[in-house]
């Protein structure tokens, strides 16, 4: 049992992995003809695009890695099917639950894989292919080549922050710090800032206006210094997607915009799919087995591939429908998240119950 459970692990781990770069090269083919719209503009140049497209690759690795689960583990189980694999194991003792146990130990693999890549690599190499594709563009990537730049609330206080140069140093900073009845009380405009640690930056050319009802009074200091629970890696996550942050990430920004009774439900909603997206390759495996079984003395790959298919992009499309309800009607972002999986889940278990 124990090299049979082995050969399958491996059979569906290597079916996987030819699937998700095969899906990979042919995501990035499709990213690349867009790029090549933008080839010249400013100083990007092919060397760019081809940059870009690596760093963005750990990314969608780690989204199509469900779907990929799903091809590769139809396309082993189906060769297996139709070489009457299936059959000998089943003869020699193998029950159905047993296959299905080594299919999900694989799947623990493929997970293991996925989240080493999603949330140590690719949310590193995100920002990074965002940084070089807007400087090679001469834009001023920070702001997403808004006109108005980032703006971003502590408290009481907004900022507006025109220019992120990196390392902790922001320049051309606007502040509007309120009172309790939401009145303008100080006004400042920053040449530069650098965050020194311990949630304390270090300003330099300050203009300062203080507001009351009587009076103006505007001042100017070459330095001083600025408490704020604004740090570098909270510049950084506000300028990546949501769907591109770690949990780590999207944990502290949700953390930061709910101290500062702000709405955080997109955010939420992107770290609950980060959490649920094991369980969504875990699932697809397990659909794998009532297809596979199903069609035994039928149909061939390529219709085993073609429903493969077809079910991803219908699971992919009903999580995004999923996120735009949710999104629309406010519900909870943890039982959005969970619902697709969770329905196909239920299915998976009830095709699997009527096989045996």
């Amino acid at each position: 049992m124990k090299v049979l459970t082995a050969y399958i692990v491996k059979e569906i781990l290597k079916g996987s992995l030819i699937a998700v770069l095969l899906l990979l090269t042919l995501y990035n083919l499709f990213t690349f003809a867009d790029e090549v719209k933008d080839l010249g503009k400013g100083g990007y140049a092919l060397k760019d695009i081809f940059v870009y497209l690596a760093l963005t690759s750990p990314t969608i690795f780690y989204e199509l890695m469900p779907s990929a689960a799903l091809l590769g583990s139809l396309f082993v189980l189906g060769a297996m099917a139709n070489n009457r694999e299936l059959v000998a194991m089943r003869v020699s003792g193998v029950s159905l639950l047993g296959l299905i146990k080594a299919v999900m130990l694989a799947g623990l693999v493929l997970v293991s894989i996925s989240v080493v890549v999603g949330e140590l690599i690719a949310p590193t190499s995100q920002l990074t292919a965002k940084s070089l594709r807007s400087e090679a563009q001469n834009e001023k990537w920070a702001m997403q080549n808004v006109l108005y730049g980032l703006w971003l609330r502590d408290g009481n206080t907004f900022i507006n922050i025109r220019k992120n140069m990196g390392k902790g140093r922001v320049a051309d900073v606007r502040m509007f710090e309120m009172d309790e009845q939401h009145r303008l009380r100080i006004m400042r405009h920053v040449d530069q800032a650098r965050y020194v640690g311990s949630r304390k930056w270090q300003l330099q050319g300050v203009s300062q206006s203080e507001v009351s009802s009587r009076r103006i009074f505007a001042s100017r200091q070459d330095s001083m210094a600025w408490q704020s629970n604004i740090d570098p890696d909270l510049l950084d996550i506000v300028v990546v997607e949501p769907d591109n942050l770690s949990l780590f990430d999207l944990a502290m920004y949700i953390q930061f915009l709910k101290q500062n009774n702000q709405k955080a439900t997109n955010f939420e909603l992107a770290f609950w799919g980060r959490v649920v997206n094991p369980l969504s390759t875990m699932v697809m495996l397990l659909v794998a087995a009532p297809f596979v079984m199903g069609f035994r003395r039928g149909g061939g790959t390529g219709v085993r591939m073609m429903i493969g298919i077809l079910f991803g992009m219908g699971f992919k499309i009903a999580d995004k429908i999923s996120g735009h309800v949710g999104l629309v009607y406010d519900l909870p972002p943890m039982l959005v998240a969970v619902l697709p999986s969770g329905m196909v889940l239920i299915g998976a278990v009830y095709a699997i119950s009527r096989l045996r």
